[in-house]
């Protein structure tokens, strides 16, 4: 397909987008990054990590968004009594027929909302993460499809260690984009203080249908990314992993381990999807460099003495993301 046909036809396919952000928009004042960001998530099918301090509108995000889909949504409070059945389901016995039936747990959704996921424990954890991996759900001896869309949206709060269980990095790993969520500005604090005291109810309308997603993911497939862009997201990527070889000598003992092709992967697929929200049939150096900070910062560890220098993941791939030749 030309180019020129390809853009029309996104242009055109990405129409639905403008509506759903107006839609979550009439909940979330300001947070425009987060809604992009699960926005992406949705698009390319990968599931997001939402970070957080208590009440910066992450659930509500979420739920907003659930909403003005024509999707099944679910959301579970992660605690530490939670069990896999409770997440996935479990077998019950029927006195009355001597056999076993299945009952399917909340996970049979289109859109779950993880609240909290580091207060579980880790058998809790890895029920829902094989399940994001392998988009489904053993039961017993059956084993059950998840319906597409399937999509994990987790929240977890950095501030609090006590009874928590912290997702270990391969885990972490599972999720396409860890996105941090930051305070609102005074004049968009001051919207939702407005908003909020008045009384009335928001109403979010199902403006999306499933197929619409569906069709789009399709899409986003077929957006153009030329040769020098992806040598542009190898380089990235091979950077965390061999700073020296790309003259990153000062970043050599800051970095522990580098990125996994997990992110390159990523990097291509989000790129294509912040493309296609741009309503454009090719990506760019700025959609790479734009999702760049969230599909990493959770992907790149970092080296004791880097902190003890107080050097975090981001502050690596900010100064990785400065040197590396833009095409």
């Amino acid at each position: 397909m030309e180019i020129t046909e390809l853009n029309e036809k996104i242009k055109k396919e990405s129409e639905f987008i403008d509506v759903l952000f107006t839609e979550v928009g009439k909940a979330i004042i300001g947070q425009k990054d987060m809604v992009e960001r699960l926005v992406i998530g949705l698009l390319a099918n990968g599931h997001v990590l939402l970070e957080g301090v208590p009440g910066l509108a992450k659930t509500l995000a979420i739920k907003s968004l659930a909403s003005s889909m024509k999707a099944k949504f679910q959301r579970i409070q992660f605690t530490p009594d939670l069990l896999p059945a409770d997440l996935i389901g479990t077998m019950i016995y029927n006195q009355k027929e001597g056999n076993f039936s299945i009952k399917k747990g909340p996970i049979f959704s289109n859109f779950i909302l993880a609240d909290e996921i580091n207060r579980a424990p880790a058998k809790v954890q890895s029920a829902l993460l094989e399940a994001m991996q392998e988009k489904q759900i053993t039961i017993g001896e059956k084993t059950f499809k998840l319906e597409e869309p399937f999509l994990v949206l987790a929240t977890q709060n950095p501030i609090e260690q006590e009874g928590t269980y912290p997702l270990p990095e391969a885990q972490v790993d599972r999720f396409m984009l860890k996105v941090k969520i930051t305070y609102p500005t005074k004049e968009e604090e001051l919207k939702i203080m407005q908003q909020n005291v008045s009384g009335t109810l928001i109403k979010i309308n199902q403006v999306v249908s499933a197929e619409d997603i569906l069709n789009a993911r399709k899409l986003i497939h077929e957006v153009y990314v030329d040769e020098k862009i992806q040598k542009y997201i190898l380089d990235i990527v091979f950077a965390t992993r061999e700073p020296a070889e790309y003259g990153f000598d000062d970043l050599t003992d800051l970095i522990s381990y580098g990125a996994s092709p997990r992110a390159t992967i990523s990097l291509a697929m989000g790129a294509r999807a912040m493309a296609f929200i741009k309503r454009r049939g090719y990506v760019i150096p700025e959609d790479v460099r734009a999702i760049c900070m969230d599909i990493l910062r959770h992907r790149v560890a970092v080296t004791y003495e880097a902190e003890a220098e107080e050097i975090t993941s981001e502050d690596i791939i900010e100064k990785i993301l400065n040197r590396v030749e833009v095409p």
